[in-house]
Formats: structure tokens, sequence, C-alpha cells
């Protein structure tokens, strides 16, 4: 498998682990088994483990079937909500896997992945990357940071008060989308300079790049 922890890991060894830890929780729990079968066992276990990988390495095909196929979820600083849907991730799921990449603002995000080990993958904007040691030894992020006010077709009643802001006050930022039912929308939030950002549900986002392995 290769060094990598298990949160690594992809779906087919992810199964292998659980299947030899069965095996070998299985000869421990009855001391009475005969070993040689759970020696024998490990070892088929471990012979089509490696031929499986061989098989991945000689056709993409098969890789592609025993593997998940990379997602885009946020594309021109959007979140695409029939991705998330497909693949069973939560609003909260990406906003605080964005905020483990220092992203606090989804708009700076040019591109985000989830990889076929479920990890965040992100491109930033032009203009939005960290500055190099090349670029002057300055780091910056910029675009400040955005908490979320609907998620879901949810008003997050909470974070709104947190933020001096009311439903009233909501309800005409729905107004100038043209939108009449918080129910319609997919994902709002107010940045920390206060600009109100809204997408809305079933919203449909143009063509996305093809992702490969």
């Amino acid at each position: 498998m290769g060094k990598r922890s298990i949160g690594e890991l992809p779906v087919f060894d992810f199964l292998v682990v659980l299947v030899l830890g069965s095996v070998v929780g299985a000869d421990i729990a009855d001391p009475n088994i005969n070993h040689i079968h759970t020696v024998i066992a490990m070892i088929a276990i471990a012979f089509v483990q490696k031929f499986v990988i061989w098989s991945k390495l000689k056709n993409r095909k098969i890789g592609k079937l025993l593997t998940f196929e990379p997602t885009i979820v946020v594309f021109k600083g959007e979140l695409i909500e029939r991705n998330l849907q497909d693949i069973n991730y939560s609003i909260d799921n990406i906003l605080q896997m964005l905020r483990e990449k220092e992203v606090f603002h989804i708009q700076d995000v040019d591109m985000g992945i989830i990889e076929a080990n479920g990890r965040l993958s992100i491109k930033l904007r032009s203009g939005k990357e960290p500055v190099t040691k090349k670029d002057m030894n300055i780091y910056t992020r910029g675009g400040g940071y955005e908490v979320p006010v609907i998620m879901d077709g949810e008003i997050q009643t909470d974070i709104l008060y947190r933020t001096n802001k009311d439903e009233k006050w909501l309800k005409q930022q729905l107004d100038e989308y043209g939108v009449s039912n918080s129910k319609d929308v997919f994902y709002a939030a107010i940045s920390d300079q206060g600009e109100f950002t809204l997408l809305r549900k079933g919203k449909e986002q143009g063509p996305l790049p093809p992702i490969q392995h």
C-alpha cells in the first residue's frame, strides 16, 4: 500500500485493511482455531491486493472502477450543488476543508476538487495565491473571510445575529437577487467587509473541466 496513512487509502486498499482485521480478529477470538487457515487467508489477501495494484497500473479502466473519480465541488468561486449531492458532502464539510487550507472566502477559489482519497485540493483565483519568496518574500492569502447565513435553504439565525444582522436585512438582500424564499437558496454568505453573496439552488454552472486520476 506504500507509505500512506489510513485517511489517504483508496477504497479498495481500505477494504483490504478491514478484511485483514476481520480475519486476524476471528483468529484471536477463537484460540482453538487452526492458525494455518488464517495464515493462508492472509497470504491470499496479500496476493490479491498486489495483483489488483498491478492491474490498476497496467489498465486505467480497472483503476477507475476501484477508486472514486475526483469531483469538482467549487468552480469559479461557486459551490457545485449537484456534485456535492453526488458524493454526499454537505456545505459544512466543504467549508471546514477550506478552512483547513487557510481559505475563508469561497470566492477566492478558482477550483476545488475532492480527490479519490476524500481530501480537498484547491486552486486559488489569480491574485489570491500566496506571494512567494521570489515575489518579495511576503506571504498573503488576501480575501478576508465569510460566514454562511443560509445553507441548503436553512437560515443560520445564530450566525446572522452574531454579525449584527436580522432576518429583515436578509430579506432585503434576497429581494435584490430576485429571491422570494430562502428555501430557494443553496448558499449565501456575508464577508468581513459586509459583502453579500448568494447561490441559488439548482443553478447550472457551465461545463466543468475534465478531471482525471
